[in-house]
């Protein structure tokens, strides 16, 4: 279902936001998407993600995976034999192209072939200067304060 949303106002009014608007925008698909081959996507712990694609039929040498700023690519191509004339073709070995977006500092860490199953594991790496970090307060009263006090006490002094 296709949503009718007008995203220009928040255009104008905001910063660096434009990549979310546009993944809203294109968040709903098309209903004639093929949705083959079917995979799951799998949350492992708080940074660690899996995608696992069903590929039955399918080599190593067949599968294309891409890793572009923010977006994992995964193609299949069935290189065909046309040696033999089918009696029935109930095997769905057509080519196929799967767009998974990616959070920002999300990283392929490996990517196996096991029984007919492609599996990407995958990892978000937050740069340490990226990360959130404790700032110490220092204090610029306490340090007047002081001053003072010693300044009253040399004056009692003399």
């Amino acid at each position: 279902m296709r949503s009718n949303v007008d995203f220009s106002p928040f255009y104008r009014s905001s910063v660096g936001f434009d990549r979310i608007f546009n993944l809203l925008e294109n968040s709903a698909q098309p209903q004639g998407v093929d949705k083959w081959p079917p995979y799951d996507i799998v949350k492992l712990g708080e940074d660690k993600y899996r995608i696992v694609i069903a590929v039955p039929g399918f080599t190593q040498d067949d599968l294309t995976i891409t890793h572009e700023p923010n977006m994992l690519v995964v193609k299949g191509d069935k290189s065909g034999d046309e040696d033999f004339q089918y009696l029935h073709h109930g095997l769905a070995l057509r080519p196929f192209l799967h767009r998974f977006e990616l959070a920002d500092h999300v990283s392929v860490t490996d990517a196996r072939f096991d029984n007919g199953l492609l599996i990407v594991e995958l990892k978000k790496e937050i740069p340490e200067e990226m990360k959130p970090r404790r700032i110490a307060i220092s204090s610029m009263g306490n340090a007047a304060v002081g001053e003072s006090a010693k300044r009253v006490k040399d004056d009692r002094a003399a």
